[in-house]
């Protein structure tokens, strides 16, 4: 299972998905699900799903986000030099001189650099300025507006870092996309294993679009799938570096993660207070696993969850993950070992979800 978890993120981060655009993701994915012999099908939207036919208890969506932050073309210069504007919580201050991908349908991907003026000019007092993320320019060599062109880049072309993933060691893996193709390499364990179990609930499981863009795409597929339960896999900020140390107590390795509260406070009033019912199930689960499950709360965080819970009658929620250092920058860092922990926790949970299940707040 280790080595499985591993390649397929390995394999995953390698495959460029900006929300909105994530045709060449869904259909890795695709693939993977169908070498395996299970059947899934995409939404309108783009959403990836597979069911799974249960015989007893509530019925559950567990979902994570297959497409990524990054930028979107908004203008190409006649010298060849593109301006972007940022699709995203892309953070200004690791940008400049990364390497990223331009990509079309029909044509290779390009290679650019996001420019960043050259040492021996910079003035003393830009050398501690950071540019804004409309003020940044992607330089890919090409020398007008249609060479440009001719490769298949136009305004509206989706922009991400250049893909890259990384062994590091203890089990660490870095990656240009952590941030969910983790998630979505544990969903593929979990697809395996609910393909070969013998009873338990429907599960749906769902790869969703467009979450770095307004949260969308996952609540769409709630809409179809009308679960009774939703289980939301993503990163949960790892707080085991220095700078980190304030905001809880969540560690790289120390195994997976569940958010107990989580709130935005940034432009949304959003967030998920977890399901009490399914706060007992993974902690017995763990138990039962003898896993560590560490537990988070945090201001700042927003899933897609934050609306999937408002639907119908109410969807009993929880936010479910992995610790992950560096989030948003253009290598995340996780380990293997917390996926592979979360898988087994996943499993196991859902294994304990029978007719006799009480969603019920008395």
């Amino acid at each position: 299972m280790k080595a499985r978890i591993k390649s397929d993120l390995m394999e995953l981060m390698m495959v460029p998905g900006l929300s909105g655009h994530e045709d060449l993701i869904r259909a890795e994915i695709r693939k993977k699900l169908e070498a395996e012999d299970i059947q899934c099908a995409s939404d309108r939207l783009g959403n990836l799903i597979s069911t799974f036919k249960g015989d007893e208890g509530p019925s559950v969506m567990v979902f994570a986000h297959m497409d990524q932050l990054g930028f979107v073309v908004r203008k190409i210069n006649d010298d060849g030099i593109i301006k972007v504007v940022r699709m995203g919580g892309v953070p200004e201050r690791a940008l400049l001189s990364q390497s990223v991908i331009l990509y079309s349908k029909n044509k290779p991907y390009i290679d650019g650099i996001i420019y960043n003026k050259s040492h021996h000019i910079t003035e003393p007092s830009e050398k501690y300025f950071v540019p804004k993320a409309a003020e940044i320019s992607i330089d890919t060599g090409l020398r007008s507006k249609l060479e440009v062109e001719q490769h298949g880049i136009k305004i509206g072309s989706p922009v991400v870092y250049k893909p890259q993933s990384l062994e590091m060691k203890n089990d660490c893996i870095a990656g240009t996309s952590i941030d969910d193709r983790a998630g979505c390499a544990v969903l593929l364990e979990l697809a395996r294993h609910l393909k070969k179990r013998k009873n338990g609930p429907t599960v749906h499981i769902v790869f969703s679009v467009q979450e770095e863009f307004n949260l969308r795409g996952a609540m769409s597929a709630a809409h179809q799938v009308k679960p009774d339960i939703a289980i939301q896999i993503d990163l949960m900020l790892a707080t085991d570096t220095p700078e980190t140390h304030d905001y809880g107590e969540m560690e790289l390795g120390k195994g997976p993660g569940m958010s107990l509260f989580s709130f935005h406070g940034r432009g949304t009033l959003n967030g998920v207070i977890p399901h009490p019912s399914l706060v007992d199930l993974m902690e017995q689960s763990a138990d039962l696993k003898n896993i560590k499950l560490q537990r988070s709360a945090q201001v700042g965080v927003l899933t897609d969850l934050s609306y999937i819970q408002q639907l119908g009658n109410g969807v009993a929620s929880i936010d479910m993950g992995f610790p992950m250092r560096n989030s948003h920058s253009s290598l995340e860092i996780c380990n293997i070992n917390d996926l592979v922990s979360l898988e087994v926790l996943l499993e196991t949970a859902l294994s304990n979800i029978t007719s006799e299940f009480s969603l019920i707040r008395s």
